[in-house]
């Protein structure tokens, strides 16, 4: 049966309650229906207005296609840039179950093709998260991790000419916990807030998030390579401020130099029936080997159960090859759900 559908792109609306804004929204809850399907329950489902700051980043300019079937949109496309410097673009093409194989998401790539052309870039990379599935897999280069071989992604990447290139774990750590009972690190201290970085901190952030895009394992992905500064973070922060969510940030300091020597964060939704979000965690090269990463990581998770107790669980990202940061969440107590495969193209 032949399906006629129209693709448009969206203007990114100021906020929900602007132009554009009813769309947008309608968007996210596709967005949601898709990942849920892909992932099998609705942990990574966010709210329009939870999503929205993530839309409007300077430093990540985005464009944003949908496809409409009798007025109602079925599927989405993604074109994403790190600044005019870069030759790599991400992207993404995610259509409902029930518009598979109508050709929506093959014009959909078609669309974005034509982006990337006009911006000269000549890489261009995406991810996709799923369950875990039965029968074949298809490994990642690097030794660590898998996808399932048959998936509509796996398929729809493969016959496009992607690669893939590296495997996350998507973990689950179940709320209340019983931590464990690790002393902090000697000659370090943990300082831990709520919301926007204190001004004290925000150098010291922006060269965390800096590294995090050069220190972080990225198997043969093009990492973004421009630096953070402390107007980044302000403009971050100003972002998540217009959020409902609620940032908790823990951050390690040497305590003789007063040197930062990692940070972790969680993303916290309103409804408590709802799971907490592991953002980023990192610890600076030259500080490891003193257990900061665990420490870091109780240490907020406490801070949670402070501040914003009785939500379900916490949901976290890490690369397969990342061993060391793996370990620590499963000491933690953190459990294997799914699995995002991260693929890239060259032009």
């Amino acid at each position: 049966m032949t399906i006629e559908f129209t693709i448009e792109e969206l203007v990114i609306p100021t906020s929900i309650d602007s132009e554009g804004g009813e769309a947008f929204a309608e968007m996210i809850r596709v967005r949601n229906e898709i990942e849920a399907e892909s992932v099998g329950n609705y942990d990574l489902a966010y709210e329009p207005a939870e999503m929205l700051p993530h839309w409007q980043r300077s430093w990540e300019p985005k464009r944003l296609l949908v496809a409409r079937v009798d007025g109602r949109i079925v599927a989405r496309a993604i074109f994403e840039t790190e600044g005019d410097d870069s030759p790599t673009a991400w992207v993404a093409v995610e259509v409902l179950p029930s518009f598979r194989r109508h050709g929506i998401g093959s014009a959909l790539y078609g669309s974005l093709l034509e982006m990337v052309e006009a911006a000269g870039n000549t890489i261009i990379q995406t991810s996709v998260a799923q369950k875990v599935a039965p029968g074949p897999q298809l490994d990642a280069p690097t030794g660590f991790g898998s996808v399932p071989l048959e998936s509509d992604a796996t398929r729809f990447l493969l016959a496009r000419g992607f690669a893939l290139e590296q495997v996350e774990r998507m973990s689950r750590l179940d709320l209340p916990a019983a931590l464990p009972s690790v002393d902090d690190a000697p000659g370090y201290h943990v300082v831990s807030w709520t919301g926007r970085t204190p001004v004290e901190y925000l150098d010291a952030i922006a060269l965390l998030r800096t590294r995090m895009q050069t220190d972080a394992p990225f198997a043969g992905l093009e990492p973004d390579d421009n630096p953070w500064n402390a107007e980044r973070v302000i403009e971050d922060d100003d972002g998540q401020e217009s959020s409902p969510r609620t940032n908790l940030s823990s951050l390690v300091v040497h305590t003789a130099t007063g040197d930062a020597a990692g940070f972790t964060e969680l993303s916290v939704p309103p409804e408590l029936n709802r799971p907490v979000g592991q953002g980023d965690t990192i610890v600076l090269r030259e500080h490891r080997g003193h257990r900061l990463g665990m420490v870091l990581k109780l240490a907020n998770l406490r801070y949670l159960d402070q501040v914003a107790p009785g939500h379900p669980s916490v949901t976290t990202f890490n690369a397969e090859e990342n061993r060391h940061m793996l370990s620590v969440n499963e000491e933690i107590g953190f459990v294997a759900w799914g699995y995002e495969g991260a693929w890239k193209k060259t032009l």
